[in-house]
């Protein structure tokens, strides 16, 4: 399964992959995205989760431009609730460090009590810990 989501414009700001071979979902941001892209783009994702019956999430924003501080607080206080739900435990970060959507990233692990989030600086290693709980 492979699902892409455009904005406004026609491009893509999400790409959704299920990777059935380690059992997750894998997103792919990118761009500059609106409070509505992340909603569109997590509840598509959180979707997919429940359908493959996946507990785990490699979610990459290392090539989103600026924070995603506008969406902050429906991510951790409706979403992260509707995510849990669908099934998501272990959810793997990818971001830039030092950009406006890393310190959105490291602000939603802190903050995030539904499942467990960690932060990772590349995919590497983000998918050596995702493995650890995703087989």
């Amino acid at each position: 399964m492979r699902q892409q989501l455009t904005n406004a414009f026609g491009k893509v700001f999400i790409t959704i992959t299920a990777d059935t071979e380690n059992r997750w979902i894998h997103t792919n941001w990118v761009g500059y995205l609106t409070q509505e892209n992340v909603k569109a783009g997590a509840l598509a994702y959180t979707n997919a989760v429940k359908e493959y019956g996946y507990s785990c999430v490699l979610n990459d924003t290392s090539e989103v431009l600026g924070s995603w501080d506008h969406s902050l607080e429906w991510v951790i206080d409706e979403w992260s609730i509707q995510a849990a739900a669908a099934g998501i435990k272990h959810f793997a970060l990818i971001t830039t460090p030092e950009s406006f959507a890393g310190a959105t990233a490291s602000n939603f692990s802190s903050n995030n009590k539904a499942f467990e989030v960690r932060v990772f600086a590349n995919e590497t290693t983000a998918k050596a810990w995702l493995l650890q709980h995703s087989i």
